[in-house]
């Protein structure tokens, strides 16, 4: 896979599958886009998050790579995982990384059991290949149905790509730009499954999870009306 250096918010926007539909102000790709292109660092808003963490190894944290719109192949080329934002970190010793999914009062997709009616046998092997890779083959079904089918895979593409750049550590990152934290009770709801305590502005994990210490994080934050505006 080849890329290509974004130096301005109109090259990110030309990365989107409608940008006519998906480039509004108010809306995710909008908001995200706004809040961490510029230079090569984490948002202020990102980096308080870490500090507040608690986790000496997220202080040391500091972006190498950003990849929007990135692609995330699961058990076949076929329907990957878009992903909002793909950062690649590092601390003095380790690399991590991280999926950005970026809300604002959009919600996670259909559930898992609203994402399997009428399943086809495509769709029954990726689910098995996501329990597989995010270590939940022990949950029943009726537990997982509940769950937002997107945060399995936004969660699944991190993991995965834990492991093709042979980083020890990853983490999947809502940035949410809702004033009342719209849908936090659906990523609430995933992070129970490995036993962890969910809310927003809040660091939870790790889960070993294949040999990968994995993270799970939200951050409420301001909208684009809030932030300089770059060009």
């Amino acid at each position: 896979m080849n890329y290509i250096p974004i130096s301005n918010l109109e090259q990110w926007r030309s990365l989107l599958a409608d940008p006519n539909k998906q480039w509004v102000y108010g809306y995710s790709a909008y908001e995200l886009a706004h809040a961490w292109q510029g230079e090569m660092k984490f948002p202020a808003s990102i980096e308080q998050l870490l500090l507040d963490s608690g986790i000496s190894m997220m202080r040391e944290l500091d972006p190498i790579a950003m990849f929007p719109e990135h692609q995330v192949h699961l058990d076949t080329r076929q329907a990957p995982s878009q992903n909002d934002l793909f950062v690649l970190a590092r601390t003095s010793t380790d690399l991590m990384t991280i999926m950005v999914e970026g809300k604002v009062d959009e919600p996670f997709g259909p559930t898992v059991a609203d994402w399997l009616k009428d399943a086809s046998a495509g769709k029954l092997r990726r689910l098995q290949f996501l329990k597989e890779h995010l270590h939940l083959s022990s949950i029943d079904d009726e537990r997982l149905g509940s769950i937002r089918y997107q945060l399995l895979h936004r969660t699944a593409s991190a993991l995965i790509e834990a492991k093709r750049y042979h980083a020890r550590h990853a983490m999947m990152l809502v940035h949410s730009f809702s004033d009342s934290a719209a849908w936090l009770e659906d990523y609430d709801a995933f992070l129970a499954l490995y036993d962890l305590q969910g809310g927003a502005n809040a660091i939870a994990g790790p889960v070993r999870v294949k040999g990968i210490d994995l993270w799970l994080g939200w951050i409420s934050d301001r909208q684009a009306s809030d932030f300089e505006v770059f060009s």
